[in-house]
């Protein structure tokens, strides 16, 4: 593991799309902002293994070889569309900003006759 120091204000890179910048250190929290495309899944790791277990625990009972172990490319909302098997998990996860901006947003669309 890569262990690195960082201040408020200063960012890390990864790759050309990706930077964490460290926004804010109160004690013994730190804020992360996160600037990714939105095709770049990002999770908080204890949201990860709670939606791997929910999935490994339903595809055990069900024996279906379909139910996907980690959680779907499309993020969240595919996950809740496809597979019932963690809706009790997504309940219970609060409304970010950016699902709001994704249920506002349209798509430029030209139709040419």
């Amino acid at each position: 593991m890569l262990v690195l120091s960082r201040r408020p204000g200063e960012a890390l890179r990864f790759g050309d799309e990706i930077e964490i910048t460290v926004v804010e250190v109160k004690g013994d929290m730190v804020r992360l902002g996160i600037d990714a495309p939105r095709t770049v899944q990002v999770w908080r790791k204890e949201l990860w293994e709670a939606i791997v277990a929910e999935n490994r625990k339903a595809a055990e009972e069900t024996a279906t070889p379909e139910i996907p172990l980690t959680p779907a490319k499309g993020g969240v909302s595919d996950l809740i569309a496809t597979k019932k098997s963690v809706s009790g998990l997504i309940a219970k996860k609060r409304k970010s900003p950016r699902d709001e901006a994704d249920k506002d947003h349209k798509p430029d669309r030209q139709d040419k006759d």
